[in-house]
């Protein structure tokens, strides 16, 4: 067998994962606690009852990466749907139920318990729901964001 290796300065691959790296603005140092987190909860997000969001990384209305904690009460159903931003999500608390489509369909959810990961691809229609149980999300996206939620 015959194999050719190629080997490649170290100095140029330095290089190019730097210019990967350096691509993008630097974060903020973030280091916060459970409880710092739950200090910096500001009000209830506007147009909707009883979530509450609290930006952790970032600012999810400029350009650069975001983690948003978003705490969603008991009881509440989500209507469908979208955002300009393609973004990640992890359950944090809770059980969390999700579906995809531009009307809320409760056969196409999907339970998520604490720890799962889905996605929210931008422009893509989906809802959600909470049952006995509030739900905690980590939802990390790449600004600006902003929700459309979908007329019937």
């Amino acid at each position: 067998m015959n194999c050719r290796r190629i080997f490649l300065p170290t100095a140029l691959l330095s290089l190019s994962a730097a210019a990967t790296v350096l691509a993008d603005e630097p974060v903020a140092l973030v280091r916060l606690t459970a409880p710092e987190i739950v200090a910096l909860a500001g009000p209830g997000t506007p147009g909707s009852t009883g979530l509450q969001s609290t930006v952790l990384i970032g600012d999810p209305t400029k350009p650069g990466l975001y983690t948003v904690r978003v705490s969603i009460p008991a009881h509440t159903q989500v209507r469908p749907h979208t955002h300009r931003d393609n973004r990640s999500v992890t359950v944090f608390s809770g059980t969390w139920q999700m579906g995809y489509g531009t009307q809320f369909d409760p056969k196409a959810l999907k339970v998520l318990p604490p720890g799962s990961v889905y996605t929210e691809p931008a422009g893509q229609p989906h809802f959600s729901l909470t049952t006995e149980e509030p739900v905690v999300i980590l939802v990390t996206g790449y600004g600006p964001n902003g929700t459309q939620f979908v007329t019937p």
